[in-house]
């Protein structure tokens, strides 16, 4: 089961698509919301969530007080779920529409059309089968998207190694949780 950990939200469960998703874990979730909101970043943040698969991650940053939520899934059955749980979600904390919206399409087809105010937190949580390559080629074409001193939070299998880091982001740091690592890249 996934469900919102806190906020206006807190225990509302979500969704999830039967196949072709792997939701964050509450446990890894937990570490990466501890971290944002430590260091006060999540409130009336603009936050993007790419390979959004239930929208846990985005969801969220809302239910804490994100303002804003871009989340990108190009499946399908995925994308009608989150449109569900972002509606459940908004409509739980009486938040305009405007709060959130759901992309139906590839990651890299909406960062070549994206029109849109700079994002301050990026969540990135592709299939752990997708290549570091095609990480580097996302965070490269992300980064003229991205506010000045953004954070990025990249969700990878521990065995896939560091992707290269483009120029205009920097590693912070790197957190293992078992199979999972958790990239903190922030904007140069």
């Amino acid at each position: 089961m996934t469900r919102i950990i806190s906020g206006f939200a807190g225990s509302r469960e979500l969704k999830v698509p039967k196949t072709g998703t792997r939701p964050t874990s509450d446990r890894v979730r937990e570490a990466i919301f501890s971290a944002l909101e430590s260091r006060d970043l999540i409130e009336q943040a603009r936050v993007l969530d790419l390979y959004a698969g239930s929208g846990a991650l985005a969801l969220e940053a809302l239910s804490r007080g994100a303002s804003h939520v871009v989340m990108v899934e190009k499946k399908l059955q995925a994308g009608a779920l989150l449109k569900a749980n972002a509606e459940l979600i908004r409509s739980s904390g009486k938040l305009p529409s405007s709060a959130c919206s759901v992309h139906v399409t590839s990651v890299m087809s909406f960062l070549s059309t994206f029109t849109g105010e700079p994002f301050n937190i990026v969540f990135i949580d592709p299939p752990y089968e997708l290549i570091n390559e095609e990480i580097t080629e996302v965070l490269r074409q992300l980064i003229p998207f991205l506010a000045s001193e953004a954070d990025v939070v990249l969700e990878r299998s521990t065995r896939s190694g560091v992707p290269e880091i483009p120029q205009g982001l920097q590693l912070e740091k790197s957190k293992a949780y078992g199979e999972t690592t958790i990239h903190w890249l922030y904007k140069a």
